[in-house]
């Protein structure tokens, strides 16, 4: 027969038990034989729970448990009390203790209770600082932080931060189809080449987000620019160095969070050189480092690998902080099936002739042992890495239509839907299709960003909890006289 005692009761080991089990938490299990009675007690809880005035009665020391109890026989109940995991440094003073007063362990046990019952101590419980209750402290689904949108694209960092309880200051981004479409969905116009923005003019923030230029890294865009004869990586001026402009704004803001997505080819560019140099003046800047190539077929349909890069500021973090990237999430994968349109418009089946044209493509390289082809992608499945260069011919993922019939590409909607972008967007698309395939093929996984998003957010907590205090202190450059941030926005 097994029962449990709450923790906060006090109650005498002879009380009768109850036929069924209750939970309790903490609590203290009794078992009842034939000839014993034992109790199991939490460490911390030894001190509520016994019944002083019964602890008359035998006691010994088994290990780190203590052990008192009464054998019986006529009596209708007898007592063990256990006292389970006793710190190794108490049970070596008992002993010392019991050894000079010539005393079996039992008698020095019951000698230290019957005169702390005597004397009517007030115990400050629990009495060992290790068995202190440990509160976890939550995490707030969501924090209010500030956050600037650099490259921005279509916003997918912004649309992702937002649901964290991030307020975006200030946006950047050349392309003007990107920026309508931007307008569209945020309400507001970024500002357009970031080599033209002084850093003076940008807010300070909390957070950076840039998805930087990746083309010049990609292997897509390294195999296209080599056989172009076109320079790639750090090389190519009007791309690639655009990083070093982020160097500049991150000198003169200290944005006390860095969140940068790009592509996996950066790591290996260049022998790793492109990569080497990024991590050094990240360092030099006196950022920690952390960054992980993450694939977001765990989120979305399609094999689409991005390295992330999350850095925390020395000066706000001198500890290292605690940050770890998301695991993948549980439970099913999501298919290509759950993003397909039932009635898609037949103006994106292919043509006949294009249809052909690929499949010659495709057998002339594969005859000289290259890779490159069309995927025709089963619905139950995952599709390729969606490309900025989808809207020429859809060949990386086509459709089948069963029959005779040529494959289909991917409507835009489909492609928002491929990216995880919420219903909202995908039924708000205000560019044609050649600039919605563009864009999305050069967009981030919204909910990739939110995942690696809650992982900052709980560095974020950390240090309000921990430090008592959030991040960038608010300043005039970028406010106004009543300390709200002034967005440079063109309506």
């Amino acid at each position: 027969m097994v029962r449990d005692i709450a923790y906060s009761q006090s109650r005498s080991l002879n009380s009768e038990a109850p036929n069924d089990s209750v939970s309790a938490e903490p609590s203290c299990q009794i078992l009842q034989e034939p000839s014993h009675r034992i109790a199991y007690l939490p460490r911390a809880a030894t001190l509520r729970i016994m019944d002083w005035q019964a602890l008359g009665i035998s006691a010994s020391i088994l290990g780190t448990d203590i052990i008192v109890s009464q054998r019986f026989e006529s009596v209708p109940m007898n007592k063990q009390l256990l006292v389970r995991n006793v710190p190794p440094e108490i049970c070596t003073w008992i002993d010392a203790q019991r050894a000079q007063h010539n005393m079996s362990q039992q008698e020095f046990v019951l000698s230290v209770l019957d005169q702390a019952v005597e004397s009517d101590l007030e115990l400050k419980l629990p009495l060992f600082a290790s068995s202190a209750t440990v509160v976890e402290k939550p995490v707030p689904e969501s924090l209010p932080f500030t956050f600037i949108d650099l490259f921005a694209g279509i916003g997918g960092f912004r649309s992702s931060l937002e649901k964290l309880g991030g307020r975006c200051l200030f946006s950047s981004e050349w392309d003007k189809y990107s920026q309508k479409t931007y307008k569209a969905w945020y309400g507001d116009t970024p500002e357009g080449d970031i080599r033209k923005i002084k850093p003076a003019d940008i807010p300070n923030h909390d957070v950076m987000a840039a998805g930087f230029p990746c083309q010049p890294f990609s292997i897509a865009g390294v195999s296209k620019r080599q056989s172009l004869g076109m320079a790639h990586g750090f090389k190519c001026v009007t791309q690639g160095n655009l990083f070093f402009q982020l160097v500049t704004i991150i000198k003169a803001k200290r944005p006390p969070v860095l969140f940068l997505e790009n592509v996996k080819n950066l790591q290996s560019h260049d022998q790793g050189r492109t990569w080497t140099v990024i991590r050094e003046a990240l360092e030099d800047l006196g950022y920690w480092i952390f960054f992980q190539v993450i694939d977001a077929a765990a989120y979305v349909p399609q094999h689409r690998e991005r390295v992330y890069i999350v850095c925390f500021d020395k000066k706000e973090f001198p500890e290292r902080p605690p940050f770890e990237f998301p695991k993948k999430p549980e439970g099913a994968k999501p298919l290509l099936r759950d993003i397909l349109e039932p009635n898609p418009d037949p103006k994106y089946t292919l043509t006949p002739h294009l249809w052909n044209y690929l499949q010659r493509y495709a057998e002339g390289h594969k005859a000289k042992g290259n890779g490159f082809g069309f995927g025709l992608v089963t619905p139950e499945g995952i599709s390729r890495t969606l490309s900025a260069r989808y809207y020429k011919d859809g060949s990386e993922i086509l459709i089948p239509q069963g029959g005779n019939k040529p494959p289909r590409r991917l409507t835009p909607k489909e492609c928002a839907r491929l990216m995880g972008f919420d219903e909202k967007y995908q039924n708000n698309l205000v560019v044609s299709d050649t600039q919605a395939y563009r864009q999305f093929g050069n967009a981030v996984v919204p909910k990739v960003v939110e995942a690696v998003g809650k992982q900052i957010l709980k560095v974020l907590s950390w240090k309000l909890m921990e430090k008592g205090c959030l991040l960038k202190r608010a300043e005039t450059n970028g406010h106004n006289g009543n300390g709200k941030a002034v967005r440079k926005a063109r309506s």
